[in-house]
């Protein structure tokens, strides 16, 4: 039995049954997550499907407000050369363009619903390697730059701190924001692992492999409050990839599902403490168990409700 209560103010959450847009079988990308995160939630009761809502189509505007025009018009005309394909990783159709740019509107309407409700999620997004004019790693578009130019070009936000904590280095958002003061970009990630060549982020914390739950956290714990006190962010966005876990086929690191839960909850509930919103983008995932890379990823939402609701 469901208690009302706990949705008296909402959780809202982005999902699409365009977000599993098919790729080609073999594919090491896992799309059915996108699908089975929200079954597992409803499931359990965590929330309702009152606590989702269907994004739309992004205005170009919004898009090429981040991304260079050109790029962004290759992109939709299916122009892309060979070598700009095989560096995104996707094969380039009609459907994944259309699938990204659902997407993109999904993290803008996640955020202005944290700016209503405190906390918002998009089942989807974290697309930090998209750079201003290119894709690479599963990433065409940035979801995180796109949002908070967003919520700065419309004065929803000053001062936005992106928090990605993501296995890999948000090199796209680093980029797109390495001449842009009103964005603090702040990365947590593999050392040694993808994207070899890192871009430049306000805070690049590069981690050795096999680092476990205690120390991961004491890093986060010892960076992320001063953080927030020195740059007086008054929005954030979190990347909360769980390719941070020990059986993650891409990852690297040593991070338990556990520790991986407590990383959230140090961000979320420094986040509600100091008041200020957060939405949350759920980035990568590789465990050869899909029920690893959903139970991770579930802990995120259960947290939302705990501690916001």
């Amino acid at each position: 039995m469901l208690n009302n209560k706990r949705f008296f103010v909402m959780l809202k959450i982005a999902y699409s049954p365009i977000y599993t847009h098919p790729l080609p079988e073999g594919h090491r990308f896992p799309m059915e997550k996108y699908d089975l995160l929200p079954e597992q939630l409803l499931y359990e009761g965590t929330v309702d499907t009152e606590n989702f809502f269907e994004p739309n189509v992004l205005d170009d505007k919004w898009i090429v407000n981040t991304h260079d025009s050109k790029y962004f018009e290759k992109l939709r005309n299916l122009e892309l050369s060979r070598s700009e394909i095989r560096k995104t990783g996707f094969p380039l159709s009609q459907q994944l363009i259309n699938r990204e740019i659902h997407i993109m509107h999904g993290s803008v309407q996640a955020s202005l619903f944290a700016l209503k409700f405190g906390v918002a999620m998009n089942i989807a997004g974290g697309t930090h390697h998209a750079f201003t004019d290119r894709g690479e790693g599963f990433c065409l578009l940035n979801d995180i730059a796109i949002s908070a130019n967003y919520l700065l070009d419309n004065k929803l936000a000053e001062r936005i701190l992106v928090v990605d904590l993501d296995v890999h280095q948000g090199n796209g958002t680093a980029q797109i924001f390495e001449n842009q003061s009103n964005v603090f970009t702040f990365s947590m990630h593999g050392a040694s692992n993808y994207p070899m060549h890192k871009e430049q982020s306000d805070l690049d914390i590069g981690l050795p492999d096999k680092i476990g739950d205690k120390a991961y956290l004491q890093i986060l714990i010892k960076n992320l409050e001063p953080l927030i006190d020195n740059e007086q962010p008054d929005f954030i966005i979190y990347q909360c990839g769980v390719d941070v876990l020990d059986s993650d086929k891409l990852g690297r690191l040593g991070m338990s599902i556990l520790g991986c839960k407590e990383r959230d909850r140090i961000v979320l509930e420094s986040a509600k403490r100091h008041q200020i919103p957060i939405m949350c983008c759920m980035g990568g995932g590789y465990s050869p168990k899909i029920s690893d890379i959903i139970e991770a990823h579930a802990n995120t939402y259960r947290l939302a409700q705990e501690i916001y609701f």
